[in-house]
């Protein structure tokens, strides 16, 4: 069988086991496409080679991380699928954590065996209050001997807080493109997708591990899930949570459809096709989207990180089941003294 171009129509997955599993180099844009249109009795087979990626590039170990908010929201943007957006008359209103707060947080978090602890802020970036509270809080988690890393979501940053949180010992920031650049403007409309990848190029500069993902499920379309897929490999992120939307009360999208759990796990395999080489991170939505059960299946297709606790507005699992999971697969949790 050949192509429209008369090019030889070699089996995706062929083509990936080649590319992605022999050589570690992800897979184009188009044979990302061409993975997340498989049909469904194909789904096992794409698992178990997203698996194999992982386990061959990434080795058995799985990262753990708890999140926690110190700002929760008011926040001024429209990001449409947020609860924390002050502008939709969403249920959540603004609150602060206190300094003990956060360092009760972080503490309960290490007791889970977690090598990462994210100070996360519902924010367009961190104004000169926020930075305070963020350097006084890591103060006090190092003080309380609490040993884990730190990383924060603050929003978009300039190169003087860049400079800032790099010199206070961020070790990984995350901000999300959320999606395609194609498909941004139809998510965000206060700020651009260029806006965010500018902060991820600075970060990364500034020798901080750069953590950014996005959110399955916001009307995209499957080439857009491709192009986004391609367009966080060209970035090289250190890691890549993945999201399945949420439709949270009040907000643009209130109203649409949880994604499918087959659609998930496809789209999760073909992530790790994309990125053979990165930290794929089960994040919101999962529960929803996949349940118990496909926690497993996903984390047999591609994952090898995940949060446990919950997502900031939402309930996740709690931790211990997580942990009970990952004891029955004998995948071991990655130890921190690998990821200082």
């Amino acid at each position: 069988m050949t192509t429209a171009s008369g090019q030889l129509d070699v089996d995706v997955l062929e083509l990936a086991r080649e590319q992605a599993l022999e050589l570690g180099v992800g897979l184009t844009e188009a044979q990302v496409r061409r993975a997340l249109e498989l049909p469904d009795d194909r789904l096992p087979e794409l698992l178990a080679l997203a698996h194999q990626v992982r386990e061959r590039w990434c080795g058995p170990e799985v990262e753990v991380e708890g999140i926690v908010s110190v700002k929760t929201g008011g926040c001024p943007e429209d990001c449409h699928f947020c609860s924390q957006s002050g502008r939709f008359p969403t249920p959540v209103r603004a609150a602060w954590l206190d300094i003990p707060g956060l360092v009760e947080a972080a503490r309960q978090t290490a007791a889970t065996g977690a090598t990462e602890f994210c100070i996360v802020a519902a924010v367009r970036g961190p104004d000169t209050r926020l930075l305070a509270q963020v350097k006084e809080g890591m103060a006090a988690i190092r003080a309380a001997g609490i040993e884990i890393n730190i990383a924060c979501s603050l929003g978009m940053l300039t190169q003087d807080q860049v400079d800032q949180l790099a010199e206070m010992g961020v070790h990984r920031y995350n901000h999300n493109l959320e999606t395609a650049r194609s498909h941004f403007p139809r998510v965000v409309t206060s700020h651009t997708w260029e806006e965010r990848w500018d902060t991820l190029r600075m970060v990364r500069d500034a020798g901080m591990e750069v953590c950014c993902g996005g959110i399955i499920g916001m009307g995209e379309t499957i080439a857009q899930r491709a192009e986004f897929a391609c367009q966080l490999a060209e970035l090289e992120p250190d890691e890549v949570p993945m999201n399945f939307l949420i439709p949270n009360p009040g907000t643009p999208y209130e109203d649409y459809p949880v994604v499918d759990g087959k659609e998930a796990l496809r789209t999760i395999a073909a992530f790790r096709l994309a990125m053979p080489h990165t930290i794929l991170r089960f994040a919101g939505g999962r529960e929803l989207t996949l349940g118990d059960l496909g926690a497993e299946q996903g984390m047999l297709g591609g994952i090898n990180a995940i949060i446990v606790g919950n997502y900031l507005t939402n309930l996740g699992r709690p931790a211990e089941q997580d942990l009970v999971m990952l004891g029955e697969l004998k995948m071991p949790i990655k130890a921190l003294s690998e990821t200082l």
